[in-house]
């Protein structure tokens, strides 16, 4: 059985990612109307993520007695894809407060090093068969494993691109910031193939319109099955 899983983003009037500068107080303030078990992310958007952590990392705890108090005893569970073994700051990541703990998703593919790096560090992983990190697997595994029910994916567009291309996603929420960028290349919130025919096109309704502080517009979609 699958989670619910909620993909959830902020873009600019055109739907470009990159270059404004988005409310991240806005951001998570509406994201954090979701009460869900788990949030899903890349090891893009994760060593994005580590280059402000890290700038803040010298008041973290050190010693293992301190890095289990200082997780949060509630909250979700900080899922990310890495199946080419690049993240290697697990002990920050688990450190913040804002989950309970991380789980790591890897692949066939993922070298027996960074396996045994994982071990030794600790972490749980999910290993999918597949060449590249199997998401229908990855997403079922957490709930029969570990009573996931919900899911919000906290990602770039390549991620969004594999969930929502492999029919995983159940709801679509963008916050619309008011600025326009322009360029001949945007970075995509939704990043995937181009189709050869109209078939696999994913039809979306909306449900919700709000208009948030500063001008931001919320959108939320249902994912038509």
């Amino acid at each position: 059985m699958l989670p619910r899983v909620v993909v959830h983003n902020m873009v600019s009037v055109h739907r470009r990612a990159d270059w404004f500068t988005p409310d991240v107080g806005l951001y998570y303030e509406v994201a954090s109307r979701w009460h869900v078990d788990a949030i899903l992310s890349g090891n893009e958007t994760m060593l994005e993520g580590f280059k402000d952590v890290e700038g803040r990392a010298e008041g973290l705890p050190s010693d293992p007695e301190q890095e289990e108090s200082a997780r949060a005893s509630h909250g979700p569970l900080m899922v990310v894809t890495d199946g080419r073994g690049r993240i290697r700051q697990w002990a920050l990541l688990r450190n913040q407060p804002y989950w309970r703990d991380a789980l790591a998703l890897v692949s066939a593919a993922t070298l027996e090093e960074y396996l045994a790096y994982l071990s030794e560090e600790g972490l749980e992983h999910i290993l999918t068969a597949e060449e590249r990190v199997d998401m229908g697997a990855a997403l079922e595994r957490p709930h029969s494993r570990y009573g996931v029910e919900s899911v919000r994916v906290d990602s770039g567009g390549t991620l969004n691109g594999a969930v929502l291309r492999e029919g995983l996603v159940d709801e679509l929420s963008l916050l619309i910031d008011p600025s326009l960028v322009g360029g001949t290349s945007p970075r995509s919130v939704f990043v995937a193939p181009d189709f050869t025919s109209s078939e696999g096109v994913i039809d979306v309704r909306l449900t919700h319109l709000e208009e948030l502080r500063g001008g931001t517009v919320w959108l939320r979609y249902d994912v038509v099955r």
